[in-house]
């Protein structure tokens, strides 16, 4: 599990932030603070930390200096700037200063998801170790932005491509057309079409189960599952 930090001045915010952070597979929240005195004490308390989301705006200081306090103690522990502040100056600094990712408040829960899938997604590549090729180091580098559904071509609806995403992730193994559809509630012949959308963008795998016919079943796995 990713063990998560919430920041956040709001408490009612904090407890969103931390439901959503809870609802994305494979991460957990190991505590909230609500201002930079007590993100700091989680910081130097807490048994184990991987990921703080980090509010700008605190009450007794700015998140920023949060993350440059962190960085002076020798925590390398990884942040994601949460925050309504836009101004070009404040998401320049948090670049350098290391912010991995930077998301601008307010944000339905799939922008929040989509960050944290794309973390994890780095967190698998880097903890393989090894060396790097520059193939490899652009994927890394790259790693952060990679949507998790591809752009879709004209006529396509997003939340069909979202609903067919969520069943390949939330399915143990690999899924059917038709099992997707009745997942989705869409027709097979809907699913069967964003299933191949989503694996040409190497999204999914697409998977042969040979039963008795011959004719082998086409089956779809989310890519990060294989």
């Amino acid at each position: 599990m990713i063990e998560v930090l919430v920041v956040d001045d709001d408490t009612r915010v904090a407890r969103v932030n931390a439901a959503y952070v809870e609802k994305v597979p494979g991460f957990h929240v190991a505590g909230e603070a609500h201002n930079a005195a007590e993100a700091l004490h989680q910081l130097e308390t807490l048994p184990r930390l991987d990921l703080v989301l980090m509010d700008h705006y605190l009450p007794d200081e700015t998140g920023l200096a949060v993350v440059r306090e962190m960085r002076r103690r020798g925590h390398q522990t990884d942040v994601i700037m949460v925050t309504a502040a836009r101004d070009m100056s404040t998401v320049q600094a948090a670049m350098r200063q290391g912010a991995l990712q930077y998301l601008v408040k307010p944000f339905a829960f799939a922008g929040l998801r989509t960050k944290l899938e794309a973390y994890a997604r780095l967190r698998r590549t880097l903890d393989g170790g090894g060396e790097a090729e520059q193939a490899e180091v652009d994927r890394i580098f790259g790693a952060l932005s990679a949507p998790s559904v591809p752009e879709l071509p004209k006529g396509h609806s997003p939340t069909t491509a979202e609903l067919v995403r969520q069943s390949l992730m939330n399915a143990e193994g690999p899924l059917s057309a038709q099992e997707v559809a009745e997942r989705t509630g869409v027709s097979r012949q809907t699913a069967q079409r964003y299933l191949k959308l989503l694996e040409r963008a190497g999204r999914a795998r697409l998977t042969l189960k040979y039963g008795d016919t011959g004719r082998p079943e086409h089956r779809y796995v989310w890519a990060t599952r294989v």
